[in-house]
């Protein structure tokens, strides 16, 4: 896999992504706790339109870094340098959870890059009902850390999925995905649940000038309706869609989650030839 390096707050990180397909760029951002893998339907689905660019931010899959604390602007920065490596000058940005919150610090900060932006399950600024959901997060990993308990993973699920998951499955489907859920977390979950805690992006809502897709989940336990809102009002060129699941709605619904981002990056992209556009050659 290619790898890049950047340099952040707490010192250099080793960027590990993945490139796949043709056409123009397509930057995709995992959640807390998930890696690039989190986009392989997605990837599927587009990669004969687009240059997909899927990185691992500090913390997840195969970046490595200092080990230390991280801001939403590290993670940003090593999100901008994957696309750099990758030859992308400009591209479309898509963002899940913390990522899109990090989308969001990436089309702020350079407008100028981002040709189109999805945030799904985004928010704001983390409020006093987040915090305290994040410290409960950080107070679970620990005990696990300290206990080789998987209570981290037995909490997701009742947080993450809605009624579409619960009204299908029972008690031993529940448990195998418990197990499957604690040997799957990111080592470095709980240094990206301290940066979930830390959000604030009011300051640069009004710099997004991409058309936006903010993409709630109707039975979102953790993000409130009133999060999608204030980046609605805050974000000059966007608009509002729902999806009828959880937060975790790329794993409760698949497929209608890859439809409802790949049906607004078509709108995004119009049929300007086959070779309109093309991301740069790999790099070697």
């Amino acid at each position: 896999m290619p790898t890049t390096r950047v340099r952040i707050s707490g010192g250099e990180a080793v960027v590990e992504y993945d490139r796949t397909g043709t056409g123009p760029g397509l930057v995709l951002v995992h959640g807390t706790g998930a890696t690039r893998e989190q986009w392989l339907p997605l990837t599927e689905a587009v990669a004969d339109r687009f240059t997909v660019v899927a990185p691992d931010y500090s913390g997840s899959g195969g970046t490595i870094d200092h080990g230390g604390p991280l801001t939403l602007a590290d993670l940003a920065d090593e999100v901008l340098a994957a696309a750099d490596h990758a030859g992308l000058g400009t591209f479309h940005l898509v963002g899940h959870s913390l990522g899109a919150a990090i989308a969001t610090h990436l089309a702020g900060s350079h407008p100028a890059r981002v040709r189109s932006l999805v945030l799904h399950a985004g928010w704001a600024y983390t409020d006093s009902r987040m915090r305290a959901e994040f410290t409960y997060w950080l107070d679970l990993l620990r005990a696990d850390a300290e206990h080789g308990t998987s209570l981290f993973a037995r909490m997701l699920p009742l947080m993450a999925f809605g009624p579409r998951y619960w009204d299908h499955t029972d008690t031993a489907a529940y448990e195998e995905l418990v197990r499957a859920l604690a040997t799957a977390l990111a080592p470095g979950t709980d240094r990206q649940t301290a940066v979930d805690l830390a959000v604030d992006l009011r300051p640069l809502l009004a710099s997004v000038t991409a058309p936006t897709l903010v993409l709630a989940s109707a039975h979102d336990r953790v993000i409130g309706a009133a999060q999608q809102q204030q980046l609605l009002a805050g974000i000059s060129h966007s608009r509002y869609a729902e999806i009828d699941a959880g937060h975790g709605a790329p794993a409760e619904d698949p497929a209608g989650f890859v439809a409802r981002i790949a049906g607004f990056l078509a709108e995004q992209q119009p049929d300007e030839g086959p070779m309109a556009d093309r991301a740069a050659p790999a790099p070697a």
